[in-house]
């Protein structure tokens, strides 16, 4: 069959999806209070339903009064019990997926159960949404006449108990339908293979030649694949090595600190970027305009949202609302109830409604303060933790400090700035540098990964403060006081640059 045929057949058929879209658009309350009552129904056997008596649950002020908020630390030995014994503790039959993924405070890594339910009904429905609303709005798409060049994180899949771990990416690769893996590339195979260097390569090797019409993956890892592509190819730009790519699939990280970048690599005014707010935890939301910064709430994947208004943020002991109370521009905590057994989970992300007709959504960031510019999800436990073993490594005190990501510039990669006082200096800054940046490794396994052969990002750099210089920062904006901190880890350099700036200003 011709490629312009396959083409139209698939979008077609993509298409018709817009209707269901279209239904909970219209009807978003009705059909979340479905989602909650149907995720009750089919775990009501499980050991946590009934704990909490859900087969008594029928409204969601029963929900929220009956079953209570919960991170992962209070889910974690129900997650272990279930992994290690294969019962219905969360959510019926065996969950035989767990995501892998840094960021708990008392362990390396977390374990998130991914049941069929969630893989079917919500990370697949999530991937195919993305082409529907893309064809949607775009009735000149050629995507399905070339292949999707995918990027998934550290692929390699591991068994243990009879239930298998790894990335997020490698499980979806693994159980891809024959129509979707086909319209992909690379091949399963290079997909999978655990060494980054290797793996490039060989996706390079696989891929130069291909008719890529689309590219999926996170924004700092492509980037680092598109330059090595230019060096491999000696061409100038990417759409004179693929010159029939039409959109860039993104998520994972904030994409506005590489958003020039992309734009000199892929110099074309017609090319789109389409964001998509997915995690381990279930796929959430898509951007579904062309040209925006929006992200529509997809409110039928078997997940029901409730929120936390951030000004009233008391962790699991926090008031939840639902999706008919939230307002525009309200910073709120999400909170998730899934077809893989997350019940009340405080997943950790901010966001905040642009719009409630529909339900359109922004990511503003996280619970705590946190860096995840390039996937590394790195929270202050990791950093004090880290901080306190290169302290005492090189016989040194901190009195203060901040940390901000070094974005990739053009052929540079990216890095962690650490601006320290310290009350006792180190007895080498070289020392405690290597010492922080190994610290962190093997604290967090997300970057770790990052920092593999100085891939994505290289050594943390140090920068010294002067003494008391964050005490008069704090007094220059008239926020001394014990309600008043120094933020520890932030997503972008805008309290580094400014503290810095004002030091300079003092100085000169």
């Amino acid at each position: 069959m011709a490629l312009p045929i396959v083409n139209s057949i698939i979008s077609w058929f993509l298409k018709k999806r817009k209707h269901q879209v279209e239904l909970f658009v219209k009807y978003p309350v009705e059909v979340q209070i479905e989602q909650m009552l149907q995720l009750l129904r089919t775990a009501a056997k499980t050991s946590y339903g009934e704990i909490y008596e859900f087969k008594t649950i029928k409204t969601y002020e029963d929900f929220k009064t009956k079953i209570p908020l919960i991170n992962y630390e209070g889910l974690s030995p129900y997650i272990q019990e279930q992994r290690t014994t294969g019962n219905s503790i969360l959510w019926p039959n065996k969950i035989k997926w767990y995501a892998k993924s840094s960021g708990t405070t008392n362990s390396k890594s977390k374990f998130i159960p991914v049941s069929e339910d969630a893989i079917k009904q919500c990370h697949f429905k999530g991937g195919k949404d993305m082409l529907t609303l893309f064809c949607n709005n775009n009735e000149d798409a050629k995507l399905f006449t070339g292949k999707n060049l995918r990027l998934g994180g550290s692929s390699a899949v591991y068994e243990d108990n009879d239930a298998y771990f790894g990335d997020l990416s490698a499980i979806i690769i693994e159980n891809l339908p024959l129509w979707a893996d086909m319209s992909s590339a690379p091949k399963q195979e290079v997909a999978l293979m655990s060494e980054w260097e290797s793996k490039m390569d060989a996706i390079i090797k696989e891929t130069v030649n291909e008719n890529i019409t689309s590219l999926a993956g996170v924004p700092s890892w492509m980037l680092v694949l598109l330059e090595r592509v230019l060096k491999y190819t000696g061409k100038n730009n990417i759409l004179e090595v693929w010159p029939n790519l039409e959109v860039y699939f993104h998520g994972g990280v904030n994409f506005n600190p590489y958003r020039e970048q992309y734009k000199k690599l892929i110099p074309s005014d017609t090319f789109k970027y389409y964001e998509t707010y997915n995690a381990s935890e279930g796929f959430f939301a898509i951007q579904d305009q062309n040209n925006s910064d929006e992200l529509l709430l997809m409110l039928d994947y078997g997940i029901f949202y409730e929120f936390i208004p951030m000004d009233e943020y008391k962790s699991i002991h926090s008031n939840t609302i639902a999706l008919s109370e939230v307002e525009v521009d309200k910073n709120y905590a999400m909170v998730i109830t899934t077809n893989a057994g997350l019940w009340r989970y405080i997943i950790g992300d901010t966001i905040k409604f642009t719009s409630i007709t529909p339900h359109r959504i922004k990511i503003t960031g996280r619970t705590k303060h946190f860096i995840n510019a390039f996937g590394e999800e790195l929270i202050i436990e990791n950093a004090e933790e880290a901080l306190t073993i290169a302290c005492n490594k090189t016989n040194a005190l901190i009195k203060e400090y901040t940390a901000a990501p070094i974005f990739m510039a053009e052929n540079e990669k990216g890095s962690h700035e650490w601006l320290i006082e310290f009350e006792q200096d180190p007895s080498s800054i070289t020392d405690f540098q290597n010492a922080l940046d190994t610290a962190l490794q093997n604290i967090n396994s997300d970057y770790e990964a990052k920092r593999y052969k100085d891939i994505t990002l290289t050594l943390p750099v140090i920068s010294i403060a002067s003494k008391d210089q964050f005490h008069y920062w704090l007094k220059s904006k008239n926020k001394l006081g014990g309600q008043h901190k120094v933020p520890r880890l932030y997503n972008d350099r805008t309290f580094i640059d400014e503290i810095k700036q004002y030091q300079l200003e003092q100085h000169s």
